[in-house]
């Protein structure tokens, strides 16, 4: 089935996995019916040239500018202003990707929850909306949305991937949920596929999270295993078949949620 118009939430476009033939990349997932993108800033860094690259494309392309939990550690006094100063390019949609990992803890956990608060901190300072980062933290991720969430305006949880009691005091914080290929993976997925007919249709989006995350039952796998957003339509459909809805309908609401809640309209 064609499809038109969807909206793929979370691209690492920068990736050095897409030096090779990052043209062919956005060619195919153009062709495969996604009309717009959000590429994620995990670093300064790599923030910089998200909101660099999606300035050559607007209107399908938008950029987070934020440090992931993994980069917390590079956390300094020169993040705010920094970060600030990205947002004020007209391609800077949202901040992050930032929040707490505790599965791999890459930075010390204290860290990270100082450049979440600092992150969120901005957000609430500056109106814009923030695209999160949860793994194996719940306790303290939830206690700090808790606290910033009524001086946020909007906040999604990208690859949700947790269980029926995440997802209530996700959607009880008024949060957006974001779904990636995990919900394909019969292994580990169960709690989040169990999870995607309670998931409100105002509050759901769809993403790769490319080039990680290939969806384990892909029909044609690449030879190199890297996720593309190309593939973004075989999310909707494994989405929409756990709904009991049709892919195309799905594929027009998270789209619709999507480019409002990153601005693509303004």
């Amino acid at each position: 089935m064609k499809y038109n118009g969807l909206v793929d939430i979370g691209v690492n476009l920068t990736h050095r996995r897409f030096d090779e033939d990052r043209a062919d990349v956005i060619e195919r997932a153009a062709a495969a019916g996604v009309a717009s993108m959000i590429l994620t800033g995990v670093s300064l860094e790599e923030s910089r040239a998200a909101v660099a690259m999606a300035a050559q494309h607007p209107g399908a392309m938008r950029a987070t500018v934020g440090l992931h939990p993994h980069h917390a550690d590079e956390w300094t006094g020169n993040s705010t202003p920094s970060l600030e100063a990205l947002l004020k390019e007209p391609s800077a949609a949202a901040i992050g990707e930032t929040g707490l990992d505790y599965f791999r803890d890459f930075s010390p956990r204290a860290v990270q929850r100082d450049a979440f608060a600092g992150q969120l901190e901005l957000a609430a300072r500056t109106g814009r909306p923030v695209f999160l980062h949860q793994r194996d933290a719940e306790t303290d991720f939830l206690a700090m949305i808790k606290a910033y969430r009524p001086h946020l305006t909007a906040a999604v949880l990208h690859c949700f991937t947790g269980d029926q009691a995440l997802l209530e005091a996700c959607l009880e914080l008024d949060l957006h949920i974001g779904v990636t290929g995990w919900v394909t993976d019969e292994r580990r997925g169960g709690a989040l596929r169990a999870c995607i007919p309670g998931i409100p249709a105002e509050r759901l989006m769809i993403e790769t999270d490319a080039p990680f995350l290939l969806p384990r039952d892909l029909p044609a796998k690449p030879a190199n295993r890297r996720n593309e957003p190309a593939f973004l339509p075989h999310v909707l459909e494994a989405v929409a078949e756990l709904r009991g809805e049709d892919p195309d309908s799905i594929g027009m609401i998270t789209a619709s949620n999507s480019r409002a809640f990153f601005g693509f309209d303004r």
